[in-house]
């Protein structure tokens, strides 16, 4: 704002009169305020996962799962030091879970997604039933769901935690609750949930058979069935050109994100493939799940290896390069931008 001396001094006068009633001049702020486009404070970041895992095993050495609470290492936004986020509207961590260990049941208004990094055989339960999980499933505690964790094998357990704690926290919306117990009684032996609502069928509604919520019945995305259902696809598709193969995890109750706030998809990129450029002011954290490439976000080359996460911040073009075939597990906030009518993209 270009202004002459004098009403410079004067503005200014005012502004510090203006102060102690608390009020402040929009037009000093309006062009950060009302931007033509997102700016957002994250980093484009990688986290190694194998210096991760290290750090997380020493920690386990320390502090019980039972003492922690959640023992999990927040990844933490280089940009955003003090957030406890990976970007302005989402959090991740990595959970470890020790042979014998119970992470005790507790619920919150959160909503939380977990991808098994490593392991087989721990469980996730949900409302009293468990979710066996292995590497690469995807398992979700929605806001407001008793949950859960425990480890009966002889190895460690390791899964991303993906919450929209930074939303809920926008908004003050936190709430939690602890149970009494460590674990919850089991109401339906493991994979009961899958079974009912995983078919494209449900119970119908009303009789005694449908025992989930009506907004959330599914909650065990697994590895062994979305892996293949993604090379079919690939064997028979055409490919995307900004997106190669993917498929979105849906919540069966209404074709539409896995949660409200939080959506999930997978990705396959055959060899050589490298998709056309695109940008959505939609975050995403990206977890390596096979193969290897090349994430250019902006001007910052990221090399992609298995299990290793790295972030992509709102309105950052991405260009990705298979050198192998690729397979990415992303999640993001655009759950709450389509709901908000704040999602679009620009794609090359």
């Amino acid at each position: 704002m270009t202004l002459a001396n004098d009403q410079r001094t004067q503005l200014e006068a005012l502004y510090a009169e203006m102060a102690p009633a608390h009020l402040t001049p929009l037009w000093e702020s309006l062009a950060q305020l009302v931007r033509p486009e997102p700016k957002s404070p994250a980093h484009v970041h990688r986290w190694s996962y194998d210096a991760a895992r290290d750090y997380l095993m020493r920690a386990g050495d320390l502090i019980s799962a039972e003492q922690a609470e959640r023992r999990v290492l927040i990844l933490e936004n280089p940009g955003m030091p003090g957030s406890s986020a990976i970007v302005p509207s989402l959090y991740a961590g990595l959970q470890l879970i020790l042979p014998g260990e119970i992470a005790p049941a507790h619920r919150h208004a959160q909503c939380a997604l977990r991808f098994v990094m490593e392991g087989e055989g721990a469980f996730t339960a949900v409302d009293g039933e468990k979710a066996v999980m292995r590497s690469f499933d995807l398992v979700l505690t929605p806001g407001w769901q008793w949950h859960d964790h425990g480890n009966p094998t002889d190895t460690p357990m390791i899964w991303l935690d993906g919450l929209d704690i930074p939303t809920v926290r926008h908004f003050d919306a936190s709430f939690a609750e602890h149970l009494d117990v460590k674990a919850q009684a089991e109401s339906a032996p493991p994979g009961d949930t899958l079974a009912r609502y995983g078919r494209n069928m449900r119970p119908i509604r009303g009789s005694t058979a449908d025992r989930r919520p009506h907004n959330q019945p599914l909650f065990h995305y697994p590895y062994f069935e979305w892996r293949p259902a993604l090379e079919a696809m690939a064997r028979s598709a055409p490919i995307d050109p900004h997106l190669g193969h993917a498929l979105e995890f849906l919540n069966p109750a209404d074709g539409g994100p896995v949660m409200p706030t939080i959506a999930a998809h997978v990705r396959l990129l055959p060899a050589g493939f490298e998709p056309r450029p695109g940008a959505s002011p939609a975050a995403t954290g990206f977890v390596g799940v096979g193969g290897g490439g090349t994430a250019l976000i902006e001007d910052q080359a990221v090399t992609l290896h298995p299990r290793d996460v790295f972030v992509v911040p709102s309105w950052h073009r991405l260009t990705l390069r298979a050198d192998e075939q690729l397979i990415l597990f992303g999640y993001s906030d655009k759950a709450a931008q389509d709901k908000l009518n704040l999602f679009k993209e620009e794609l090359a």
